[in-house]
């Protein structure tokens, strides 16, 4: 018979634990090896039950999920062992779903996932397949997006034109500044309003201004 997986509660709702650890524990493939009320037990508890997978739960006293998370990834990794921790939680705001990826969290799920797919979502970060719920894909989307500017599609000779631009220069300074042709001035101008789907040079003046890139540090 093959080993079961072994699964870790960390909720601080007693119901929850019940409801999960009764459910999860009809399937044949799994075990329930512990459940903690919070996440400083939590922590303990996966150091001396050693689970394969946790289902962890994000606010609760004496330490939250995600600080939680981070420890339990951290003193695992130092002891080369393996443990895949599912955040199952009833927030979805952006200010808790990255710290918890960025704490190590494999898979994050929300409450009101079906019974049946946590099951499966246990079975298959055992064996290595990460599960998102579809909000949490388009928080991270949506942090991506503001993490990279439109500007980043620039080449550099076209940011040092574009911060020129937003400098008041016209393109005879600018050839002059930067020791190119007016010509070239001319096409990099075309490819940076295209590029940054402006309509105009003063438009791009405001976009270089509005992201700081005539600051005298860039």
């Amino acid at each position: 018979m093959e080993e079961k997986i072994k699964v870790l509660l960390v909720d601080d709702h007693e119901m929850v634990r019940m409801g999960l650890g009764a459910y999860i524990s009809t399937d044949e493939e799994i075990e329930i090896v512990g459940e903690a009320n919070n996440g400083k037990m939590g922590v303990e508890m996966a150091i001396d039950k050693r689970p394969d997978v946790i289902l962890m739960d994000l606010v609760m006293e004496e330490m939250n999920g995600i600080e939680a998370t981070e420890k339990i990834t951290d003193l695992f990794e130092e002891k080369g062992w393996d443990v895949k921790i599912i955040v199952l939680t009833s927030f979805i705001e952006e200010d808790k779903v990255m710290p918890a990826l960025e704490a190590g969290a494999f898979s994050y799920l929300l409450k009101t996932t079906k019974a049946d797919d946590i099951v499966r979502a246990i079975k298959k970060a055992y064996h290595g397949e990460s599960v998102l719920e579809g909000k949490v894909s388009q928080v991270m989307l949506n942090r991506s997006r503001k993490k990279a500017p439109k500007h980043d599609c620039l080449t550099e000779r076209e940011l040092e034109v574009l911060r020129e631009l937003g400098r008041g220069m016209t393109n005879k300074e600018i050839s002059e500044t930067l020791y190119i042709g007016i010509k070239t001035v001319k096409t990099h101008v075309s490819n940076i309003l295209s590029k940054l789907e402006l309509e105009d040079r003063t438009k791009a003046a405001v976009y270089a201004n509005k992201n700081g890139l005539t600051d005298e540090d860039k």
